[in-house]
């Protein structure tokens, strides 16, 4: 993806490493638009990052996604850049139902679903644009599971595998595939995340992400150095130890 000129649609921009991408894509020259579902937070970011255009979206609600689309492509038909960055958390107890069932259904229904309902909104506006990306994120947590939030883990093994699958299917289209595989960064995506010492703070997080888009446009995945120990473990053979470290064991 190029780092500059495109117009940009960030659902799930509002916190954490929506915003930050949309400040620092903003200041490299993009047009971008935020999404989210909080009217407040909105108007904030709007007073505060002016000239950032925002939309009202759930991307849990089907309804909510084909009218912000609809809006979003009235005010800004030029837009040639989906980054599909709502997703949630949720700790999880998986030896009882009533411990986990509404939470996992929550889960996949924002992580999966709102990314699949996204790409069915754009996908045919996109292949008219003669340079577009779709931008799925999933999580070093994809590839190795956290005991603690199986849901959640099992979402981002979906997302990864809807982008191999889905660049396949775009080949011969204007539209590329780019995976944003975050590692454990210091935002809000579970209470006490933001003060996690052992994750990394988001302002490197994003400046390594964004120096990795301009050195590698063409690139599949972007990957920081911090997540390729959860990315890599099975290829490397020490997938064992990677899922003891990452739940404590």
């Amino acid at each position: 993806m190029n780092i500059t000129g495109n117009t940009i649609f960030i659902p799930g921009g509002t916190s954490g490493i929506g915003l930050a991408l949309a400040v620092e894509l903003r200041a490299r020259g993009n047009t971008v638009i935020v999404g989210g579902r909080r009217a407040e937070l909105l108007e904030r970011i709007a007073a505060e990052h002016p000239g950032i255009d925002t939309v009202r979206i759930d991307t849990a609600d089907a309804a909510s996604i084909d009218v912000a689309a609809k809006q979003v492509l009235q005010r800004h038909p030029d837009l040639n850049v989906l980054i599909a960055m709502a997703g949630i958390m949720r700790i999880e107890d998986w030896r009882r139902p009533e411990d986990f069932l509404t939470s996992a259904e929550s889960v996949i229904t924002t992580n999966v679903l709102g990314p699949v309902r996204l790409v069915a909104a754009f996908v045919e506006h996109l292949q008219t644009r003669p340079d577009a990306t779709i931008v799925t994120v999933s999580s070093g947590l994809a590839f190795t599971p956290f005991t603690v939030a199986p849901s959640y883990s099992a979402s981002k093994a979906a997302i990864h595998m809807l982008s191999e699958s889905l660049r396949l299917r775009l080949a011969d289209t204007s539209v590329r595939v780019v995976e944003l595989v975050p590692p454990a960064v210091r935002t809000a995506l579970v209470p006490g995340h933001a003060e996690n010492e052992n994750a990394m703070p988001l302002d490197e997080y994003v400046a390594e992400v964004m120096s990795l888009f301009e050195s590698q446009p063409d690139a599949r995945e972007i990957q920081v150095e911090r997540v390729k120990f959860l990315r890599y473990g099975e290829a490397r053979g020490d997938y064992d130890q990677v899922v003891a470290t990452v739940n404590g064991g």
